[in-house]
């Protein structure tokens, strides 16, 4: 069986706010715009994106679920999930897909609680602090994690 050309992108708690939630920490693009250059970016090496954003962790648990027979990778900003989810790392565990964990301020340069990761140890991708270009360079390095699984 081939490997799905699609990856999923998830946006956790208050990712919905970008452009208008604490600008000077997270820029001015949108929620939107993420999609968008995640999906351009995905697109240049015949990927689609599935974007997920929701402020409801069994929402997020959902669609990790979900992905397990229909994308080849994950792509996820938990936002605040990501310091305090066990269950969101559980997930993306279970379903053994590669994972790329992004955020767009460098956490491990802000308060102490932000830089701990409950998704880092399951992610082969980390992207911290490049602003939402991070997402793209996210987007790039997990194609090449999943091209690297497929020539294995």
């Amino acid at each position: 069986m081939s490997t799905p050309r699609r990856l999923l992108l998830v946006n956790g708690p208050n990712l919905n706010l970008l452009g208008t939630r604490e600008p000077e920490i997270y820029g001015a693009q949108t929620l939107a715009d993420v999609e968008a250059l995640a999906a351009q970016t995905a697109a240049t090496h015949g990927f689609e994106i599935d974007a997920i954003q929701s402020n409801h962790e069994g929402v997020l648990l959902d669609a990790i679920h979900a992905a397990r027979g229909s994308c080849a990778g994950i792509v996820i900003n938990p936002g605040g999930l990501t310091h305090t989810s066990v269950v969101l790392r559980d997930a993306l565990a279970a379903v053994n897909l590669p994972v790329a964990e992004v955020h767009i301020s460098n956490v491990h340069e802000r308060e102490e609680f932000r830089r701990h990761s409950y998704v880092s140890d399951v992610a082969a991708v980390h992207v911290v602090g490049e602003g939402v270009q991070g997402y793209a360079t996210a987007v790039e390095r997990l194609i090449a994690v999943i091209a690297g699984q497929a020539e294995g």
